[in-house]
């Protein structure tokens, strides 16, 4: 896949910047922004270029057959809402939390606009995830003005999720999105 990568990103010009913090074995990563369908493809060659063990969520009910096999080899692991003490399904988050907490070594990707569009307001589940799982966020990024794909600052969830977020987002508006309008303002 490596080499893939490096053709893919031979081809379109594309370079790699930073990679992953020395000692990081655990992480949610945000990837940044999220405008275009493209965004999969130069973010998955750029993490196997930079050695991140990056990996995305999926239903456990898309995981099968073909397709199942495919996603998989691309990094998708199933989440299992499996039901909590017998009594409700556990949330998206919960799950999230408890895959991370269980593995010695886990990078999670997600897109915190929860759309390929313009977002005011980002989704906070990522940072839940990260504050229940006592990991760093991690922000990767595509910037499609550079041609630059990477990985930017580092934060601890420390609670203050609004401030924290914000940070993120001010970092998000210097990178440059396939459809700039969609991107972070």
């Amino acid at each position: 896949m490596k080499l893939l990568a490096r053709l893919v990103f031979w081809i379109t010009g594309w370079k790699v910047s930073g990679g992953m913090p020395p000692g990081v074995r655990k992480a949610v990563l945000i990837a940044i922004p999220h405008t275009s369908n493209w965004d999969l493809l130069y973010a998955r060659a750029a993490f196997y270029l930079m050695d991140v063990p990056v990996r995305f969520t999926i239903k456990k009910e898309i995981m099968v057959g073909p397709l199942g096999w495919l996603i998989k080899s691309l990094g998708g692991i199933a989440i299992d809402r499996k039901k909590v003490s017998g009594k409700r399904k556990q949330t998206y988050t919960e799950a999230m939390v408890q895959m991370l907490k269980e593995r010695d070594e886990l990078v999670v990707m997600v897109t915190p606009e929860g759309t390929r569009s313009y977002a005011p307001k980002w989704k906070s589940g990522f940072y839940h995830v990260a504050l229940g799982a006592e990991v760093p966020i991690l922000v990767g990024f595509l910037d499609y003005k550079t041609k630059t794909a990477g990985i930017g600052p580092m934060i601890m969830p420390n609670g203050q999720m609004d401030e924290q977020i914000e940070e993120l987002k001010a970092f998000g508006r210097t990178i440059t999105g396939k459809h700039p309008k969609q991107g972070i303002r």
